[in-house]
């Protein structure tokens, strides 16, 4: 069985909607990791201090048959086609563990 990891980073209050929609989509769970980021925007300040938005990065290991349709619900539903709505990528993974028990529901 293959696996791979997609990691999207998305402003915190959308971070439910991907998480619900993305297990709809077929993963069956998620890491949810708060996080700040900088990008190619600066960012606002208010006497000078940064009011920089809290950004969520949500990580789903998934079967390798559902990764493409995971990721176009993500890209979907967080309207990532718009500027400063998130991204996500998709990585291999060589190994896992601790998976015994969910096996099943990956076939």
């Amino acid at each position: 069985m293959q696996f791979k990891v997609i990691l999207a980073s998305v402003k915190n209050n959308i971070t439910d909607k991907i998480v619900d929609a993305a297990k709809n989509a077929g993963a069956t769970g998620a890491t949810i990791i708060q996080a700040r980021g900088t990008g190619i925007r600066e960012a606002k300040t208010f006497f000078g201090l940064s009011l920089e938005a809290q950004t969520d990065i949500i990580m789903f290991l998934l079967e390798q048959s559902v990764v493409d349709q995971v990721l176009e619900t993500i890209g979907r539903v967080g309207e990532f086609d718009k500027p400063g709505t998130g991204i996500a990528f998709v990585l291999p993974v060589d190994q896992v563990i601790g998976l015994e028990s969910q096996i099943d529901q990956f076939r």
